[in-house]
C-alpha cells in the first residue's frame, strides 16, 4: 500500500526578510512526517537549502512557490493535504487560493491565517478579546494619510500593505517626513493602502513563539528583544529569558498568547509580537505560522517546536506528543517547554552585509536588512550578549576610548551607561550637545569636532582608530549626514558600535561581564542538563 503524500511548500529565494531559518523548519517538517509514515513532498526552488537536497525529501519538485505551479504539482501527486506554514510569508499568501481551488490546507485554516493577515478583521478579534493594539488606520490616498497622521499624532510607523521583511517601512517623526516618504518610497491608492501605526516610543518589544493543537497551547518561549521596538524583529538582538520584565508581565503575556492562539484555532506554530509599554501590552502583529526565530528557540530550550507543530497537523496531540512538560507546566513565567527553571540565558545577535554595501547607512530599523544570525549562551545575561556580538565579528573592547553622540530624546537615557563606562576607566568621547549634556551631571568627555566642522573630527579619530566603542542614536533620517558618515567609518574600521540606547546598556553589561566573569564555553549538549 502506498504511502499517504504530504506537500510542503517552502520559502523559494533567499531574500532578506525571508531565509534560511524557514528552510530549517521545512526540514524538520519533512523528518517528522517521515518518521510518522508519510511520504514527503517538498517544492521549493532554491539551490543552496537543504530542503532542495536529493536525500531530504521523498520527493522533490523544484519550482516557484507561485499559484499556477503549485496547483499543478498536487494536480499530479493527489496529496491527503498540503502544509503551507513552515515557509513564511510566501506559501502562507497562497492558503485561501489554493483551499478556494478545493486544496486540502493541513493546519490552521485558511479562514484563520486570513483573520490574522487581514487588519480589519485581526483587530475586530483583538477587541473581542479584550486586548490591545497600538492605534492605527489605512490609507488609500496622500490626503487620508495627512489626515490620519493629524489624528494619531507622531511618531508614526507606516508601510505599504502586503510587505515582506518590512521593506519600505518607515519611522517618522513628523509631517514633513511623512510627505517625502509617500512621494519617494512608496504609491499610495485604492489598490496599494498605506498602513498608518501610532507608534509606541521607548517600548520593549517581544517576540512569543508558540505551539498549539487546537485544544492545547505551549509556549516555547518569550524573546525580549535588546533594541526598543520599532526596529525590525528580524534585526533585533533577542534574549531567553527575558532579563528586564517583570514576572507579572510575562505571565499576562502567555495568557495574551493562549486567547490568541485558541481564538485563531491554531494547528500548529504561530508567532507573536508584542510591545510592553509603561506595564501595558500592546499586539504589534499575528503570524500563524514558523517564524524566523524557530531554530534560535529550539536550540535554546532543547525542543524542535517545527517537529512537534508538523505532528500536530497531521492529527497529533501536544499531550501525547510532550507529556512531560504537561507534569511541569507553569514552573517558569517565560515558558512552559523547561522542565525547571532557566540557568543560562541565550542571546540571539544578527549579521549584517554592511561591507558588502559601501553606501548603505548601517542604522537600525524597522526595514529588515540582517542577512544571518549567531547565538551566545551563558549563565550571565552580559556575558552571553559579549559571546553573541563576539560570533558577529564584533569583539568590545576592554578598555580605551568611547565616542557618545545621541539625539536629544535618548540623552536622559545615556547619562548611566556613560557613568558605567566612565568608571571602568574608559575615556568618553563626545560632539558638542551630548559633551554639554553629560558635563551638567558632572562626567567628563572630551569634545569632538563634527564632520562638518574643522579637522580632526570624529571620522580622522575613528579612522585613526582613536576609537574603540561607538554609541550613535540617530536624530532623524538625513542623508549623508554626519551620523552617516561616523557609522560607515565604524563598519569599514570594524569599530563595535549601537545605535540603540538598550543596545548600548546591554554592551556595558556585556564588558563588565567580560571583565569580572572567566569565559566559559558551553555545548548545546551540556545545556539539556543544565538548562
Amino acid at each position: 500500500m502506498e504511502k499517504r503524500k504530504v506537500i510542503i511548500l517552502g520559502s523559494g529565494p533567499n531574500r532578506i526578510g525571508q531565509g534560511i531559518e524557514f528552510d530549517y523548519a521545512c526540514v524538520h517538517c519533512v523528518w517528522a512526517l517521515k518518521e510518522e509514515g508519510y511520504k514527503a513532498i517538498m517544492v521549493n526552488c532554491n539551490p543552496e537549502t537543504v530542503s532542495t537536497d536529493y536525500d531530504t525529501s521523498d520527493k522533490l519538485f523544484f519550482e516557484p512557490i507561485v499559484y499556477e505551479d503549485v496547483l499543478n504539482i498536487i494536480e499530479s501527486e493527489k496529496p491527503i493535504g498540503v502544509i503551507v506554514q513552515f515557509g513564511g510569508q510566501t506559501p502562507l499568501k497562497l492558503a485561501v487560493p489554493l483551499q478556494n481551488a478545493g486544496v486540502n490546507i493541513l493546519g490552521t485554516s485558511p479562514s484563520s491565517i486570513d483573520i490574522a493577515e487581514d487588519r480589519k478583521k485581526f483587530r475586530e478579534l483583538v477587541i473581542k478579546l479584550g486586548l490591545k493594539q497600538p492605534e492605527s488606520a489605512i490609507a488609500h490616498s496622500k490626503e487620508e494619510a495627512i489626515n490620519i497622521a493629524g489624528s494619531l499624532g507622531f511618531p508614526l510607523l507606516v508601510r505599504p500593505s502586503y510587505v515582506l521583511g518590512g521593506r519600505a517601512m518607515r519611522l517618522v517623526y513628523d509631517m514633513s517626513e511623512l510627505l517625502k516618504y509617500i512621494e519617494e518610497a512608496v504609491y499610495v491608492s485604492e489598490d496599494k493602502p498605506l498602513l498608518i501605526d501610532r507608534f509606541l516610543d521607548n517600548a520593549v518589544e517581544l517576540d512569543v513563539d508558540a505551539v498549539s493543537d487546537g485544544e492545547d497551547v505551549l509556549i516555547g518561549a518569550i524573546m525580549e528583544h535588546i533594541e526598543e521596538a520599532g526596529i525590525h524583529s528580524g534585526d533585533s538582538a533577542t534574549c531567553i529569558p527575558p532579563y528586564t520584565l517583570k514576572d507579572e508581565i510575562l505571565y499576562q503575556v502567555k495568557e495574551q498568547t493562549r486567547k490568541l492562539a485558541k481564538a485563531l484555532n491554531v494547528k500548529g506554530l504561530i508567532n507573536i509580537q508584542y510591545a510592553i509599554k509603561n506595564d501595558e501590552i500592546y499586539i504589534i502583529e499575528v503570524n500563524p505560522r514558523a517564524s524566523r526565530t524557530v531554530p534560535f528557540v529550539s536550540k535554546a530550550i532543547g525542543y524542535q517546536l517545527a517537529k512537534i507543530a508538523s505532528k500536530i497537523i497531521i492529527g497529533k496531540k501536544l499531550k501525547e506528543l510532550v507529556p512531560e512538560v504537561f507534569d511541569i507546566k507553569d514552573k517558569h513565567p517565560a515558558t512552559d517547554f523547561h522542565s525547571k527553571d532557566f540557568k543560562v540565558y541565550s542571546v540571539k545577535e544578527v549579521v549584517f552585509p554592511w561591507n558588502r554595501f559601501p553606501e548603505v547607512d548601517p542604522l537600525l530599523g524597522p526595514e529588515m536588512k540582517s542577512t544571518g544570525e549567531v547565538m551566545g549562551i551563558d549563565e550571565d545575561f552580559g556575558m552571553a550578549f559579549w559571546k553573541a556580538q563576539a560570533g558577529t565579528g564584533a569583539i568590545l573592547p576592554e578598555k580605551g576610548n568611547v565616542f557618545i553622540s545621541v539625539a536629544d530624546k535618548d540623552k536622559p537615557y545615556i547619562v548611566d551607561i556613560a557613568k558605567d563606562l566612565f568608571d571602568m576607566g574608559f575615556q568618553i568621547f563626545a560632539t558638542e550637545g551630548t559633551h554639554r549634556y553629560l558635563s551638567k551631571y558632572g562626567i567628563p568627555s572630551k569634545e569632538v569636532r563634527k564632520l562638518s566642522e574643522q579637522r580632526p573630527n570624529i571620522v580622522d579619530e575613528i579612522k585613526n582608530n582613536n576609537i574603540h566603542l561607538i554609541i550613535n542614536t540617530p536624530t532623524g533620517r538625513k542623508e549623508r549626514s554626519d551620523a552617516y558618515h561616523i557609522r560607515r567609518a565604524a563598519v569599514e574600521n570594524k569599530i563595535p558600535y549601537f545605535t540603540t540606547v538598550r543596545g548600548a546598556k546591554a554592551s556595558v553589561e556585556a564588558i563588565k561581564s567580560y571583565r569580572n566573569k572567566n569565559y566559559r564555553v558551553y555545548s548545546l549538549q551540556e545545556l539539556k542538563n543544565i538548562g
